[in-house]
């Protein structure tokens, strides 16, 4: 009795080592909203109209500041993404003017070519120089692997509520709530910064990256400021784990294959042992 009481100590004491740095940076941010996106829980998948429609935000808005570096056009048709046929992707890398960098010429200058397909998406700066002297000294970060970064989002479902208590929603749903979480402070005011109460210190460099009605979606869909961060947050969410549905269905199949060994494992060994007084 007294060797479990020591081991649910041990365990309580652990989860305060792991939560203290959460609520200490909870005292200082607004937890994100939650939100039923389709692709959490074991069995969740993306939606490939969302996935394109954040697609399509990311071109028209965000890539005038952000990158995508992790991102190959040919990844938007790959199976789990948006899933665009070849044509599509090589008729937006035409229509955008997607360049990239093509070597030498013979005296030496640099030079650029329309980008295929095995090319990474380029992004808007050639330099942090460049991108800070466009950003008021501040460097936009890329957003390849922004959702990743944001703890909450990705835990099993089995963990995620012990993880909410204290941490919040992260991930997509920080991404989402900090788009279109603006306000107006509340007296202070920093010049050159934006207030927001889902962002750490809740004054953020970045201005209001979407109003609303920032795009006309190719799919007829409303384009409300909602409507688009969710589609924006699903999109990078897919950026920071293209494989995601892949590791799924694998995980299911290794888990029906365990409960399918164990179950034989326990027959053999009542076989084994049927003979055997007890």
């Amino acid at each position: 009795m007294k060797t479990i009481t020591k081991m649910l100590a041990a365990a309580g004491l652990a989860m305060m080592a792991f939560a203290a740095p959460a609520w200490a940076s909870g005292a200082e941010r607004h937890n994100a909203d939650d939100y039923a996106f389709s692709f959490e829980g074991p069995f969740g998948k993306y939606d490939r109209a969302q996935l394109r429609r954040g697609w399509q935000i990311f071109k028209e808005v965000c890539s005038g500041c952000h990158s995508l570096k992790y991102i190959r056009f040919r990844n938007l048709t790959e199976p789990g993404g948006p899933e665009f046929t070849k044509d599509q992707v090589k008729a937006m890398i035409k229509e955008g003017e997607y360049m990239v960098d093509a070597g030498y010429n013979e005296d030496g200058e640099p030079v650029q070519r329309l980008a295929r397909l095995s090319d990474a998406i380029p992004g808007p700066y050639k330099s942090e120089e460049q991108a800070k002297a466009a950003n008021n000294n501040a460097i936009p970060p890329d957003l390849s692997l922004i959702v990743k970064a944001r703890e909450g989002w990705d835990y099993p479902w089995y963990v995620s509520p012990f993880i909410k208590l204290v941490k919040g929603p992260g991930g997509a749903e920080y991404v989402r709530s900090l788009i279109s979480g603006y306000e107006e402070p509340q007296g202070e005011e920093r010049e050159g910064l934006n207030y927001n109460p889902y962002f750490p210190g809740h004054w953020t460099a970045m201005p209001p990256p979407l109003s609303g009605e920032d795009v006309e979606y190719a799919d007829g869909t409303k384009p409300t400021l909602k409507q688009e961060a969710t589609d924006i947050a699903a999109f990078l969410t897919w950026a920071s784990q293209p494989k995601l549905e892949e590791r799924k269905r694998v995980g299911l199949m290794a888990m029906i294959y365990l409960a399918v060994f164990a179950l034989m494992m326990y027959m053999v060994k009542r076989a084994l042992w049927s003979g055997v007084k007890h």
